[in-house]
């Protein structure tokens, strides 16, 4: 079975890692322009978190996403292989990627790979007492129907 086949289910430890670590994550964010502090965490298929937070820049262009900061670090050190994302930001409510992150994260993920998207009120982050508000559950596929990805373009093609 290949990754882009394989579907993966997240242990409650490992949906607590990853939701723990995203939140951590946002705590570096740099967001003076946006003031959307965004904070995501992949777990690697060998058990590690890699973190990302969004960082602006005065030229909205040259700013970079908390899922492509983490997918960025993971890939310039040789890790391609995930099994969960989780994103948080300062909402209520569960917020998913922007449609560029989507795209990057098809580069490098499976479309059943689970994302979590968390509610900034999901802990009590000054002791980390759960609250037990919900999160969403959802994966790329749901996320990006009918993407494009690497395999597309071994097509066989009409030459012009």
């Amino acid at each position: 079975m290949t990754a882009a086949t394989k579907s993966w289910t997240l242990s409650v430890e490992q949906q607590e890692l990853l939701i723990k670590s995203c939140f951590e994550a946002k705590e570096f964010s740099y967001t003076p322009y946006s003031k959307f502090p965004v904070g995501a965490a992949l777990l690697t298929a060998d058990g590690r978190v890699i973190k990302g937070a969004c960082i602006d820049n005065v030229t909205y262009a040259g700013s970079i996403c908390a899922e492509r900061t983490a997918l960025v670090k993971a890939a310039s050190e040789g890790i391609r292989s995930f099994i969960g994302l989780a994103v948080t930001t300062n909402v209520a409510a569960p917020i998913s990627p922007c449609g560029m992150c989507r795209q990057f994260i098809r580069e490098f993920c499976s479309d059943e790979m689970p994302i979590l998207l968390v509610p900034v009120d999901y802990y009590d982050t000054e002791k980390w007492n759960l609250k037990k508000v919900s999160i969403q559950v959802t994966n790329l596929g749901e996320l990006l129907p009918f993407s494009f990805g690497p395999e597309d373009l071994e097509l066989s093609r009409k030459s012009s």
